[in-house]
């Protein structure tokens, strides 16, 4: 592949289940998927995870470690080791990148030893552990017939408690790879350029996506929110950025199979657009 390669977040597709988004991935055109290892069970299994990969001629670019709220018992109760097991499958499936997000607050033991072990993984494997920037549980919601920019006139956003330890930054704290999710800093009301920059050469993964602001997690189709989704890509292809920029996009409003298949090929049409490297003069 050529340039910066484009992958599908298997969890771009749910309710569909992980074969489809292999075949979604093939059938629209993007250069690879990432693994969303979450509660459905073909998607902990690592041999039939590589053998969709070979049938659809789709590689898996990267793998997102099984820290969702709704992933906890997912290969067990151990944070620690389950973030070990993501490097070990990523290995495995020849990806090199693993996403994950920084420790809940009440995983204290992970919490501090969180640090320690991305290094640890990282001087291991050749394998970049990139840490993704999160968001607050806010308490301000959309009213009935409300704007979203009349909710920010209200006070954008509201009251808000971070569940993540020490924060949903990883900037604060500083990592060698990162992943920036601008759906998560529209949750966040955060200035997601702002964010790019202070990751710096340690930005190693997008998630590209959408958001207007409003309280819960939305992943839109980049382009159909506040987010400077395309000054970011047009950023990283000036940049020579040689990580991977994955869709992560919520298809659940689509009412058919065509329907998410058009969110998928609008948002793999809005990365290549700008993503593409503009000719010297």
């Amino acid at each position: 592949m050529s340039g910066i390669a484009v992958g599908l977040s298997t969890a771009s597709v749910y309710p569909e289940k992980l074969e489809d988004a292999f075949r979604y991935a093939a059938e629209v055109g993007y250069d690879g998927v990432e693994l969303m290892i979450w509660h459905e069970t073909a998607s902990q299994d690592i041999a039939n995870v590589a053998g969709l990969s070979m049938r659809y001629d789709v590689p898996v670019l990267s793998v997102h470690a099984p820290c969702l709220l709704i992933s906890q018992r997912v290969w067990g109760s151990d944070p620690l080791a389950k973030l070990g097991r993501a490097v070990t499958a990523a290995e495995d499936l020849g990806a090199d990148t693993v996403v994950v997000h920084p420790p809940f607050r009440w995983q204290r033991r992970y919490a501090e030893n969180f640090v320690d072990l991305v290094s640890e993984l990282e001087d291991g494997s050749d394998v970049a552990v990139a840490v993704e920037n999160m968001f607050p549980l806010r308490f301000d919601v959309l009213r009935r017939g409300e704007s979203v920019e009349r909710l920010k006139r209200r006070g954008n956003p509201g009251t808000a408690v971070s569940a993540f330890a020490p924060s949903i930054d990883p900037t604060d704290v500083g990592y060698t790879n990162y992943t920036l999710d601008l759906s998560h800093t529209a949750t966040a009301g955060v200035d997601a350029l702002a964010l790019m920059d202070r990751m710096g050469d340690g930005l190693r993964h997008l998630h590209l996506t959408d958001g207007l602001g409003a309280a819960v997690d939305e992943h839109l189709v980049p382009g159909h929110g506040t987010q400077p989704a395309a000054e970011v890509c047009r950023r990283l292809a000036a940049s020579g950025f040689d990580g991977h920029v994955i869709l992560e996009i919520a298809t659940g409003s689509a009412k058919t199979p065509g329907e998410r298949r058009a969110m998928l090929t609008e948002a793999l049409e809005f990365a290549r657009e700008h993503l593409r490297v503009a000719p010297a003069a």
